[in-house]
């Protein structure tokens, strides 16, 4: 019986985090477009906006999209989705600490990114077995 409750338990804590990286990603993805959540270019590090070959704003909309499909992924294709966000997430978070523009946001990226990968764990065929 304590067997049953832990897999009940580990499902239910899959299911929302499966439901929290798919909406965020997608939510947020949405927002570079609109920026109601935030004014999302302000996170782009000076250096890294004097690299582009195009705006901030534009390279925002760019990254929105990125975000949408890997909500969209998460959806349909758990574990993969769940890999692709976590590395996109710690790939944000590097990016944050060696500018030094907003690293408590990278903290949070770092937390985010270990969350989506115990998902993609948790994901894994033989734990969805039976």
């Amino acid at each position: 019986m304590a067997t049953v409750t832990k897999t009940s338990e580990i499902h239910n804590i899959q299911n929302l985090l499966k439901a929290v990286f798919i909406i965020v990603p997608i939510v947020a993805g949405l927002d570079k477009f609109f920026n109601i959540l935030a004014q999302w270019d302000t996170y782009l590090a000076p250096a890294t906006l004097e690299m582009l070959p195009f705006s901030g704003e534009t390279f925002m909309k760019i990254v929105g999209i990125i975000e949408i499909v890997a909500g969209i992924i998460v959806a349909i294709r758990t574990q993969i989705g769940a890999y692709i966000v976590s590395l996109w997430l710690l790939l944000i978070a590097l990016s944050l600490i060696f500018t030094w523009h907003h690293p408590d946001v990278a903290v949070r990226d770092i937390v985010m990114a270990i969350s989506a990968f115990i998902l993609a764990k948790l994901s894994t065929p033989a734990s969805n077995a039976g």
